[in-house]
């Protein structure tokens, strides 16, 4: 486990799904937590959970720019500084397609998930450079790297996030602040359910039953869990990734390795898909050649 004893953790979207796991995460690596989100009731709970010498709950619409650089000055008044900040916040955003999209979808998924990260690092940079550096990390998406796991909104924000940890880091190295991005797989999260339109309270449920099912669909043999990302967040926020930065790293079990058939042996490859024959009915084929050889 990476060490944040000392550190004082900024955590947005901090109490649900990964940001929930980075909360734990960070607790139990000895870090003091300041832990953002717009549930304030789970918020609060974490405060009685861990007890406020070590979480402390700010409500932060990461939206709004000054909850955003409010959220920074409250964490300098409760702790005395900032050493991490992990912008973590986001939604599915607008589901719309190119064709169906309106300006109000398209700005408001630019916002929560693109606007708010350059914002963040902003205000973290200026309360950082203070204290001599930091760690700044954000969560961007397999869906910067490939079509198909998320809307076209969402999976252009991303992009934006990778992109954007990579020159800000080019930009704020000078003052020994470290950025990087981590772009999660397939995690089991309420994230789903709730791009969808469910209760929160479904949203949840989905992500159990996501949990259960979902291992099949990557090389990894299981779903992943926020805990997963959460401790490669500790580990960049740690002195032991102090060479680190400017760098993305993809936590998403191998499933963008490559297409089914390039990790599971059962799968037909694209030609046999092309030509409309199973697995199974090739294998049939080529034992009758191998008999009519013999």
């Amino acid at each position: 486990m990476a060490d944040l004893s000392g550190k004082v953790a900024v955590i947005t979207g901090a109490a649900s799904g990964i940001g929930l796991a980075g909360v734990e995460t960070f607790v139990e690596a000895g870090a003091k937590v300041i832990a953002a989100d717009i549930q304030d009731e789970k918020g609060r709970a974490l405060e009685t959970r861990f007890g406020t010498d070590k979480v402390r709950y700010i409500h932060c619409d990461v939206m709004d720019l000054a909850e955003l650089e409010a959220l920074m000055d409250g964490a300098v008044s409760h702790f005395g500084k900032i050493d991490v900040v992990w912008n973590n916040a986001g939604s599915g955003g607008t589901p719309a397609n190119v064709e169906e999209l309106d300006e109000e979808g398209y700005d408001m998924t630019m916002d929560l998930l693109l606007k708010q990260v350059f914002f963040g690092t902003k205000y973290a940079v200026e309360r950082m450079k203070e204290t001599g550096g930091g760690s700044i990390i954000n969560t961007s998406s397999i869906s910067a790297l490939e079509a198909g796991w998320a809307p076209i909104t969402y999976s252009v924000a991303k992009v934006g996030v990778a992109h954007f940890s990579r020159i800000a880091a080019a930009q704020v190295a000078k003052h020994k602040i470290r950025v990087n991005a981590i772009l999660p797989g397939f995690i089991a999260t309420s994230i789903f359910g709730a791009s969808l339109g469910m209760p929160r309270e479904v949203a949840d449920q989905m992500a159990e039953m996501l949990a259960q099912q979902g291992g099949s669909m990557q090389p990894a043999g299981r779903t992943g869990q926020g805990k997963d990302i959460a401790e490669m967040a500790a580990f960049l926020a740690s002195d032991a990734a102090g060479f680190i930065t400017g760098s993305q790293f993809t936590v998403d079990g191998g499933i963008t390795i490559g297409p089914r058939h390039s990790w599971d042996e059962s799968a037909g490859g694209p030609v046999l898909e092309a030509l409309g024959i199973t697995p199974e009915q090739a294998e049939q084929m080529a034992e009758a050649m191998k008999a009519q050889q013999e």
